[in-house]
């Protein structure tokens, strides 16, 4: 059960089945033990998952994690924690972190909003990263994206003050209601103008590369958490 079925709210996300591969399959039974964390309502703590103390960055909706284990293994110095529902997401990313031998990330896989709520102490995240999140494109549906005001604020909560949000869309209408939402939230402000430019951590994936040839635009927004 990915979430508590009494807690009834509009969900951002729809779980799929999908199918996992022989290796995704391996590489959860190998590597889950180690570095998948279980679901709790309860308090994480932080130097005990890490087994050192160093600054936390929460990345939700990591996909396949291609994205999430370049940054986690070009910030050595970071320790980061993905969310992600789906499994054969979660078994990708964990192949990776074998392949690649990352030893600063960990995984949960259950809703976002229920780890951030039961899990993730107020003021303590260095970062969080929400890339390319589902933008219900269509308008009936807008209601079910991911980044509305209770969540933005939800999301600031967990932040140290000097604590960054970065974002990222390739859905015009989702980066201005991003923009708008993230404005809007008293305990934030934008680094930009505007929309930010896309920072070196963060990599192209192969499907973003694609959508820029043929004309697409990507949309930044990096918003810090103000000082106390």
């Amino acid at each position: 059960m990915l979430y508590d079925p009494s807690e009834h709210r509009i969900r951002s996300f729809v779980t799929r089945a999908g199918r996992l591969s022989i290796a995704q399959a391996r590489a959860l039974e190998e590597l889950g033990p180690k570095f998948l964390i279980e679901y709790a309502k309860a308090p994480l703590d932080f130097e005990q998952a890490f087994g050192r103390k160093a600054p936390v960055i929460l990345e939700i909706g990591f996909g396949m994690g291609d994205t999430t284990a370049h940054i986690a293994k070009g910030m050595p110095e970071k320790d980061f924690i993905g969310v992600e529902v789906h499994t054969p997401g979660v078994g990708s990313l964990l192949k990776q972190i074998g392949e690649q031998d990352i030893a600063n990330l960990r995984l949960i896989q259950h809703d976002a909003v229920e780890v951030l709520n039961q899990m993730i102490p107020d003021a303590t995240l260095a970062g969080v990263h929400v890339f390319f999140p589902d933008p219900w494109h269509k308008a009936r549906h807008n209601k079910r994206r991911l980044l509305q005001t209770p969540f933005v604020k939800l999301l600031a909560e967990k932040l140290a003050p000097g604590g960054y949000l970065h974002c990222a869309t390739d859905w015009e209408d989702y980066a201005v209601q991003m923009l708008e939402v993230l404005g809007t939230e008293p305990l934030l402000q934008n680094s930009a103008e505007d929309y930010a430019p896309q920072p070196a951590y963060r990599p192209l994936t192969k499907f973003e590369n694609r959508g820029i040839k043929l004309g697409h635009g990507v949309w930044d927004l990096v918003f810090t958490k103000k000082p106390a």
